[in-house]
């Protein structure tokens, strides 16, 4: 019998995702274009967010919704928490990976009082630096397995999609949250 999920923690997409909101399909995605999405992200924010006030950025949606700022800063972390992963599902056997724990890091590191100037520098330097993990992933490194919740083996090729998907998908909150200001 599969164990149960941990409390309050969400299991993770499958390897054959199809997200139902933002319509990227992982197994359609291939890793140089998922690279290219998050390589994109700096000029990505630029686009979405660069003319959007500091209190339109703040400003959260709905109860319960990040701001538009919210999600950039969580894109960082992202961009930082995968390059970690992918670098240990390389060099490490079947590395357990520990959640994001997405809500507990927006409260306590405060994202909603951060500066999108500030942001944009760390948003393009952790782009990079997971644009360069990506790089040094040879053929068979994409089969290599990484779990989180008991039950939950994805592999290095899934924690590049994810990652497209993170930043696909959240820029797309961003512009809705940003749309609602």
């Amino acid at each position: 019998m599969p164990e149960e999920p941990a409390a309050g923690i969400p299991p993770l997409a499958g390897e054959d995702h199809v997200c139902a909101e933002c319509g990227l399909s992982y197994p359609d995605l291939p890793l140089d274009t998922a690279r290219a999405i998050i390589g994109s992200l700096p000029g990505a924010v630029d686009a979405v967010a660069g003319s959007a006030s500091p209190q339109d950025l703040r400003r959260r949606p709905a109860p319960g919704r990040w701001s538009a700022l919210e999600y950039l800063v969580h894109l960082r972390d992202v961009c930082v928490t995968y390059t970690i992963r992918l670098h240990r599902a390389r060099t490490e056997d079947r590395p357990v990976l520990e959640p994001m724990l997405n809500d507990l890091r927006a409260r306590r590191f405060r994202y909603n009082d951060r500066s999108l100037e500030g942001l944009r520098a760390e948003l393009a330097a952790c782009a990079a630096g997971l644009g360069d993990e990506i790089e040094r992933l040879k053929p068979a490194d994409c089969e290599r397995v990484v779990t989180r919740l008991p039950g939950e083996h994805r592999t290095a090729r899934w924690l590049v999609r994810q990652a497209a998907h993170e930043v696909t998908h959240h820029l797309e909150d961003i512009r809705h949250c940003l749309a609602a200001a």
